[in-house]
């Protein structure tokens, strides 16, 4: 047989398991942290891991190293499934009962803090791996003490203050609206990311002063800036959420896997990665701004499935047609 054909008889041979490969390695895995209101760990991060600025902050990573803060969007449970409560003892909510970042349970009233009022709030949840699911924000009970650690009681968990299920997601953020009520002084939110396609949550602690700014709208923070610091409360710095650029460059420092579970925790829905697989790059990077899109929709819910199937099948069909051919070619030539 010509090498031609011969190589035409193992591209249709070999079509289907590769076409099949590429379908089950697509992305896999969720990840993410709140934006605005700047998570504790997504503002420790913009401080930088090395020498962030703030004194609580240098105090998370003589508390838990600096890899929890390049780590900055896995702060999360593999096997939640809504169990938060009956899997995150009191005092430890920020890290979500992981040790590695057990330096944001660190109970103190200096952490910086977004100011921002009673009334409507724009909540944007940085997002670098998306997945459909239920998003619920919690703030703090009136008279809540910064100075001790938090603990579930410490939430309002009655009167969510935002809940969004399957939000539209551009520019690397899910927006979700939300109404903050009336609180004064030092305060926290703390926000539930539970996915559907699968029992992995992820949390995350925002730190908040009441009283001043603008917390409207846009919401009182900034998802790429700073913000003021309301009248009275010098002890706690402004936040400031981090840059594209801060976040693109810490990409290779995270053990966090976003095409897969490179964490080695089995327990998700979503197969682990490959052993010594390197963290992909292009896929933590948020999406541009102009890059608009339903983020929801890239879930692998059951219409995923069907869709993944069909794919598989038209290459099947289109690989057994193209074998079918070289062999009739084949033997036509042997005839002759």
């Amino acid at each position: 047989m010509p090498a031609r054909r011969k190589a035409a008889v193992v591209a249709a041979l070999g079509l289907t398991p590769l076409a099949l490969t590429a379908l089950a390695a697509a992305p896999a895995s969720a990840h993410g942290s709140m934006g605005d209101p700047v998570s504790r760990v997504s503002q420790c991060y913009a401080e930088g891991p090395e020498s962030p600025g703030s004194a609580a902050c240098k105090a998370a990573v003589a508390a838990g190293g600096t890899q929890a803060l390049y780590d900055w969007n896995g702060i999360r449970i593999g096997d939640a499934g809504g169990r938060h409560q009956e899997l995150i003892p009191d005092g430890k909510l920020c890290s979500a009962n992981n040790a590695e970042f057990k330096g944001l349970d660190l109970a103190r009233a200096d952490w910086p803090a977004t100011s921002v009022k009673s009334g409507s709030y724009t909540f944007k949840y940085r997002v670098t791996a998306p997945h459909k699911g239920t998003f619920k924000v919690y703030v703090t009970k009136p008279g809540y003490d910064p100075s001790k650690p938090l603990a579930w009681g410490d939430l309002d968990l009655a009167n969510p203050v935002a809940s969004a299920v399957d939000p539209v997601a551009e520019g690397g953020f899910y927006t979700f609206s939300g109404t903050l009520p009336e609180r004064s002084g030092k305060q926290v939110l703390y926000a539930v990311w539970q996915r559907s396609d699968s029992p992995e949550a992820f949390y995350s602690c925002s730190d908040v002063t009441f009283g001043g700014g603008s917390g409207s709208g846009s919401g009182g923070g900034t998802a790429g800036g700073g913000s003021t610091t309301a009248p009275g409360s010098s002890a706690a710095p402004s936040a400031s959420a981090p840059s594209e650029k801060q976040i693109e460059a810490g990409t290779e420092k995270s053990t966090v896997e976003h095409g897969g579970h490179g964490d080695q925790d089995a327990r998700t829905s979503a197969e682990p990665a490959a052993a010594g697989a390197t963290p992909s790059v292009a896929a933590n990077r948020p999406k541009a701004a102009s890059a608009g899109e339903n983020l929801a929709e890239t879930g692998g819910d059951a219409s995923t499935g069907y869709l993944a199937v069909g794919g598989a099948a038209t290459l099947a069909l289109g690989s057994a047609v193209l074998f079918a051919s070289v062999r009739r070619r084949a033997a036509g030539g042997a005839r002759r």
